[in-house]
């Protein structure tokens, strides 16, 4: 699968279409439409399944200096407002605060980031490793594994410093219950 297959197929579901193109005109720094969201739209494209199937929720990441809470919330109170009557479930996430909170919730080290798609870098599989935003030209991806295990299915682990074999675990045991098809590597 080539770049221009895989934007097609992922913007093929309305939603991820829409929050691109509001992103865009938002102007958030940074923003990208990442994860899950993508990589499960193309395996549905490719299953034959609603093109939701699956999709527990549409993951926003941006990059702003102010990593104050209330920084954050205003942000994430305007892209649900603007999104709303997409009936999706946004999870909007300042990736400059990411370290502040992070390792309380998790237990793991999560040093600070640069930018979002350092964020991005640090996911729990390889085939969820994507991003995309709109660009006044068109649009920019991100993928630094390329599109080979989301074309063939194949969830694998990124062990990332942030990386936990229990979540992965989990994670997996989820896809494979909505999508049998799967190939999954071992954590270990």
């Amino acid at each position: 699968m080539d770049e221009a297959r895989f934007l097609a197929l992922a913007l093929a579901n309305p939603v991820n279409a829409a929050i691109v193109d509001e992103l865009h005109r938002l102007a958030l720094p940074d923003a990208w439409l990442v994860a899950g969201c993508l990589a499960q739209t193309v395996w549905n494209v490719l299953t034959k399944r609603a093109i939701d199937h699956g999709i527990s929720d549409y993951d926003v990441f941006y990059f702003d200096p102010d990593t104050s809470w209330e920084a954050e919330d205003a942000v994430i109170r305007d892209v649900h407002a603007r999104l709303g009557h997409l009936g999706a479930r946004i999870e909007i996430r300042n990736q400059a605060r990411v370290h502040l909170w992070y390792p309380a919730k998790h237990g793991l080290p999560y040093p600070p980031l640069t930018c979002s798609t350092e964020g991005i870098d640090r996911f729990l599989t390889q085939n969820t490793q994507v991003g995309i935003r709109r660009t006044d030209n068109g649009h920019e991806i991100y993928a630094p594994h390329g599109f080979d295990d989301i074309a063939g299915l194949i969830a694998r682990p990124n062990r990332a410093l942030n990386f936990s074999a229990a979540n992965y675990a989990a994670k997996v045991a989820r896809w494979r219950a909505l999508w049998p098809e799967i190939t999954v590597v071992a954590a270990e």
